[in-house]
């Protein structure tokens, strides 16, 4: 809700100003900050704890599981850069 007249429900656009504003305030650098950074994260964290993608399409909303198959491929990724990396971050 608006804290100022017209109290009204806020919208999307209002809920992503406000999520970019802290993501900015909490020092988190990313691409394109926003709420949507917060699905991602959430849906990453998901996959990584080895939900099934099922269970995480039908948490986030997906309609397809190739939606929702997007997020296994940035594990792979991350796997990826560590095993062609020396191994010095990992220690």
């Amino acid at each position: 809700m608006r804290c100022c007249a017209p109290h009204a429900p806020i919208g999307s656009a209002a809920v992503v100003c406000r999520a970019a504003h802290f993501i900015r305030k909490a020092g988190i650098s990313v691409p394109r900050a926003g709420s949507h950074v917060l699905r991602h994260s959430c849906v990453q964290r998901l996959v990584n704890a080895n939900f099934p993608l099922k269970h995480i399409g039908d948490y986030v909303g997906h309609r397809s599981a190739s939606s929702t198959q997007i997020y296994g491929k940035i594990a792979v990724e991350q796997l990826r850069e560590i095993a062609l990396g020396n191994g010095e971050d990992v220690l």
